[in-house]
């Protein structure tokens, strides 16, 4: 057993901050659709999110899916976001900007830590999409982010575990290097120790029937690809529970 290693729970409602709570979750990101990777969540459920747990939440702040380049109007959303995100007393934001380049964006980066008016931010994945990765860390952490969300530049951890390796070795006397994408109950024990991180980003969701009796099931209200419209997903607390016994 390791001591002092976190979890930080991907939610995306209110069920399932609450349930990643009393699951043992040190930290939540909160987030909307996460099928396209998470984006800002609602007024809503960060109010009632703040209202119902005590751990650390941090929002994400992504106007949209899709890449990490944006543009004033949707940059301008970023920045009230973020606003509304101080005026709920959320914990702490997570967020990444790129140019056009593939380099982290620096001058706008450094504009919402500014509003921000803390340290208490997670740079994410768009790191694993820069045109360097070791030049994005260290632009990062020149910035004064608190963290950096990293599958080490591929599709999930397991790819990049030996990216990972030399990232938390190489950084993280300097800024927490945090494993996320693909980490669950069966190799969080095998990451762990190959990486030897200290926090460790997850979802651990479970899939409910809806509340719906009536189901007319030739009518749905997405794109073709699509999950069904009468399940819902949570996160699981047993699941949580399972993840942090291991740790």
């Amino acid at each position: 057993m390791y001591k002092n290693i976190k979890i930080e729970i991907c939610v995306d409602s209110a069920e399932s901050c609450i349930n990643a709570g009393k699951g043992g979750a040190d930290r939540l990101e909160l987030c909307g659709n996460m099928f396209e990777g998470g984006t800002t969540p609602s007024y809503g459920v960060l109010e009632l999110a703040r209202e119902k747990v005590n751990i650390p939440i941090y929002a994400m702040v992504r106007p949209r899916g899709g890449d990490f380049c944006y543009d004033d109007t949707e940059f301008e959303i970023m920045k009230r976001e973020i606003k509304l995100m101080k005026e709920l007393k959320i914990d702490g934001i997570v967020f990444g900007i790129l140019t056009k380049e593939g380099k982290v964006d620096k001058e706008r980066c450094n504009e919402l830590l500014d509003l921000w008016g803390s340290s208490k931010a997670t740079f994410h994945r768009a790191v694993d999409v820069s045109c360097d990765l070791n030049k994005a860390c260290e632009d990062i952490i020149s910035l004064g982010f608190e963290r950096i969300l990293t599958s080490g530049g591929e599709a999930n951890v397991m790819n990049g575990i030996i990216k990972l390796k030399e990232l938390v070795s190489k950084y993280n006397d300097k800024i927490i290097i945090m494993p996320g994408s693909g980490i669950n109950e069966r190799n969080i024990e095998y990451i762990k120790d190959t990486i030897k991180a200290n926090e460790y980003h997850m979802t651990a969701n479970k899939t409910v029937n809806s509340l719906m009796e009536y189901r007319n099931e030739n009518v749905f209200m997405g794109t073709a690809l699509r999950a069904s419209e009468f399940s819902v997903k949570y996160t699981d607390e047993e699941r949580v529970k399972n993840i942090k016994s291991k740790i």
